[in-house]
C-alpha cells in the first residue's frame, strides 16, 4: 500500500496531465461550475473601505498644483497639501524632487514633510511672501522679543515632523542689508526676516536629515515646546547678521543629536527655562558661541561628545542676570580646535548701557542693561555645574570663519580670555567642578594685563570685561570649587598668572599642572579666599612665585605636596596679607 505522500503526489500529477490534455472548452466549463458553486464566497468580498489607511496616506504636492521648477511661487499648493492631510487625521506631506518656491506655510498636527533626496523647499526671496505670525507674541517676555516670521511656523500643534534627505535655503543674503539703514533686496529686514522653522508651544516635534542653508535669520527656532528631537541635520548659515543654527527657549524634553552646525552666531543657544535636555555627537563652528545659556531656570542638562572647531565667540557661555538660576548642567567629553574664550559662566547685574558721547546718562543707563524686571528681582544663582574631559587649543587671533559671506571684528577680550567663573552683584555660584582638562592657550598677554586688580563687578558677555587678568582660569565669587587633573600650557610667552581666585571660598585643587613664564608676576594669584587646599599640583616651568596672596580676608590655605621646585619662590604676601592664612607642607 502506497504511503499518503505518494498517493498525493501521483494525484498532483494526475491533475496536471489531465488540465495539460484537457480541450479548452472543457477548462472554460470546469471553471463556470467552480464559480457556480461557491455563490456565497463571491457575494461576501466587501467593497475597498476609502477609509482604511486614514493617517498613512501619501499626499504629492504635485497633485495640488505645486510645479517645482524654482520660478513658479508653489506656496499655496504646500499649505493644501499639508491642510488636507491634518484634515484627513494625518499622514505625509511628500515634496519630489524639484526646486519648490514658498513663502510662509503652516505646519499642522500630525503632519510629516517629507523632502525627497533631490527636492529643494526655496525660500522666496521676495519679503511680501512672508507675514508675521500673530500667534507667537513678542510681547511679555523678553526671550520671545526676536521675531515672529518664518518660512515653515507650528503653532499649537502636535506630532509634527520635518524630514529629509532634501534641502530647505531660505535665500538668507537677499534679506542682508549691503549698506546700514538700508532695505536688503528682499524689501524686509531686521526682525521681520524669517526663520526656516519656528514652533511656538508644540509637543512632538521632530527634524532630521535635512539640510537647512542660508537662512535671513536663526535656522531653528522653538518656543515653549516638548518632546523636541533634532537628528542627523546639517546647518549652513553664515550668510547674515544673527545666523543662529539652533534657538531653543524654554524647551522640555529635548535632545540634538548627530548634528553638523555651521553658523554665524550662536549656534546652539538655550534660553529661559529649558530643562531635560540632551546634546550629544555633533559638531559646531560659529562665530559668537556654541552652547549659550541665558535667563530662565535651565536645568538638567547634559551635553557631551562634540567637536567645537571655529568657534570665535566662546564656546560655553552662561550669563546669568538677576531673577534666573541655574543647576544640575553637565558638559563631557568635548573637542575643542581654534576657539576663543573658552568658558565663560557669569551670574549678576549686566553692565551698565553704552551712553552716547555728550548726552546725561538716564537712571536706567546708570543700573545695567536689564528690564524693570532684573532690577527687581532676586539675586541669580548658580549651582551643581561640571566640565570634564576638555581638551584643546584655545586662540589669540580669532580670523574670519571659512565660506562665510558676512564678516566681524574681533574685539580686545576675545583675544585674551580664559576659563571664567564670575559671580558678583549678591548672586549664588557654588558646586562647580572641572576635571580631566588639557587645553593650550594661544599667549601673548601682557605683564599690564596680568596686574589687574579690578575686572568690572558685572557678569555680561566675556569679553566686556576686558583683557582677563589670567591666561587659564579665572574664578571670583565662587563657593565649592573642585578642580581635578588640569594641565594649563601656553603655545607662546605669556605673562600674566595662569590661576587666579578672587574671593573663593571652600576649593580643592588637585592634580593642576600649569605652564608659568619666568617673567611674570607669579604663577597662581589668590584674593580674599579661605579654604583652599592645593594637593598635587606641579609647574611646568620656571617663575619667579608660585602663589601670591593678597588681601586681608585669606585664611586656611593649604599646599600640600606637589612639585613647585621651579619657583624661586613658593608663596609673596602683599600687605595685609597674613602669613599665618597659608600652610606649606612638602
Amino acid at each position: 500500500m502506497k504511503s499518503e505522500p505518494t498517493r498525493s503526489i501521483n494525484l498532483q500529477l494526475t491533475r496536471r496531465q489531465w488540465l495539460s490534455k484537457a480541450p479548452a472548452g472543457a477548462l472554460a466549463a470546469a471553471a463556470a461550475l467552480q464559480l457556480l458553486s461557491e455563490p456565497a464566497h463571491a457575494s461576501s468580498a466587501a467593497a475597498p473601505n476609502t477609509d482604511n489607511d486614514l493617517g498613512a496616506r501619501i499626499y504629492n504636492i504635485r497633485d495640488f498644483g505645486a510645479v517645482g521648477d524654482g520660478k513658479a511661487l508653489d506656496t499655496a499648493a504646500l499649505q493644501r497639501a499639508i491642510d488636507t492631510c491634518t484634515k484627513d487625521g494625518g499622514g505625509t506631506v511628500l515634496v519630489p524632487a524639484g526646486v519648490f518656491q514658498i513663502g510662509a506655510t503652516e505646519l499642522k498636527s500630525n503632519v510629516t514633510l517629507h523632502l525627497s533626496a533631490g527636492a529643494t523647499l526655496l525660500g522666496s526671496a521676495d519679503g511680501k511672501q512672508y507675514h508675521a505670525v500673530d500667534a507667537i507674541p513678542l510681547n511679555g517676555d523678553t526671550t520671545l522679543v526676536d521675531g515672529n516670521w518664518a518660512l515653515l511656523f507650528a503653532v499649537n500643534a502636535k506630532n509634527v515632523t520635518v524630514e529629509g534627505p532634501g534641502t530647505i535655503d531660505g535665500q538668507g543674503y537677499q534679506f542682508h542689508s549691503p549698506v546700514r539703514g538700508q532695505l536688503p533686496p528682499s524689501g524686509i529686514g531686521g526682525s521681520k526676516r524669517p526663520y526656516h522653522l519656528l514652533a511656538y508651544r508644540c509637543e512632538g516635534l521632530t527634524v532630521r536629515n535635512l539640510d537647512l542653508i542660508d537662512c535671513a535669520f536663526h535656522s531653528i527656532r522653538v518656543i515653549q515646546s516638548q518632546r523636541v528631537h533634532m537628528d542627523t541635520l546639517f546647518i549652513h548659515n553664515r550668510v547674515n547678521g544673527n545666523n543662529d543654527g539652533f534657538h531653543f527657549i524654554s524647551a522640555k524634553y529635548l535632545t540634538v543629536t548627530n548634528c553638523i552646525v555651521l553658523s554665524q552666531d550662536d549656534a546652539c543657544a538655550l534660553f529661559g527655562t529649558c530643562e531635560y535636555v540632551t546634546i550629544t555627537n555633533s559638531i559646531f563652528s560659529t562665530r559668537w558661541s556654541v552652547f549659550r545659556l541665558g535667563g530662565g531656570s535651565p536645568r538638567n542638562i547634559s551635553i557631551s561628545n562634540c567637536v567645537l572647531h571655529q568657534v570665535y565667540g566662546c564656546p560655553i557661555k552662561f550669563q546669568g542676570n538677576p531673577g534666573s538660576s541655574y543647576e544640575n548642567i553637565s558638559f563631557s567629553n568635548l573637542v575643542l580646535d581654534d576657539v576663543t574664550g573658552p568658558i565663560h559662566v557669569g551670574v549678576g547685574p549686566r553692565p551698565p548701557r553704552a551712553v552716547p558721547p555728550g548726552t546725561t546718562p538716564s537712571k536706567d543707563d546708570m543700573t545695567g542693561g536689564g528690564n524693570a524686571f532684573e532690577k527687581t528681582a532676586a539675586p541669580a544663582v548658580m549651582r551643581n555645574i561640571s566640565f570634564s574631559n576638555i581638551k584643546g587649543n584655545v586662540t589669540t587671533n580669532p580670523g574670519q570663519l571659512d565660506e562665510a559671506k558676512v564678516t566681524s571684528t574681533a574685539n580686545p577680550g576675545e583675544k585674551h580670555s580664559c576659563i571664567v567663573f564670575n559671580c558678583v552683584g549678591g548672586a549664588t555660584m557654588e558646586n562647580i567642578s572641572l576635571s580631566d582638562i588639557h587645553l593650550t592657550f594661544g599667549g601673548g598677554g601682557t605683564a599690564e594685563e596680568g596686574a589687574n586688580r579690578n575686572v568690572p563687578p558685572y557678569a555680561g558677555e566675556y569679553f566686556m570685561l576686558g583683557p582677563m587678568p589670567a591666561y587659564g582660569l579665572y574664578a571670583r565669587g565662587v563657593k565649592g570649587l573642585t578642580v581635578q587633573n588640569v594641565r594649563l600650557q601656553t603655545a607662546s610667552a605669556d605673562l600674566r598668572p595662569a590661576v587666579i581666585f578672587d574671593h573663593v571660598t571652600d576649593a580643592a585643587i588637585s592634580s593642576l599642572s600649569i605652564e608659568a613664564n619666568a617673567n611674570a608676576e607669579s604663577a597662581m594669584r589668590l584674593t580674599d579666599s579661605q579654604q583652599v587646599l592645593f594637593t598635587a599640583v606641579r609647574l611646568l616651568s620656571p617663575t619667579a612665585v608660585f602663589l601670591a596672596v593678597e588681601g586681608s580676608a585669606n585664611e586656611r590655605i593649604v599646599i600640600d605636596g606637589g612639585d613647585i621646585s621651579q619657583a624661586a619662590k613658593p608663596v609673596t604676601f602683599k600687605d595685609p596679607a597674613s602669613r599665618q592664612s597659608v600652610k606649606l607642607r612638602n
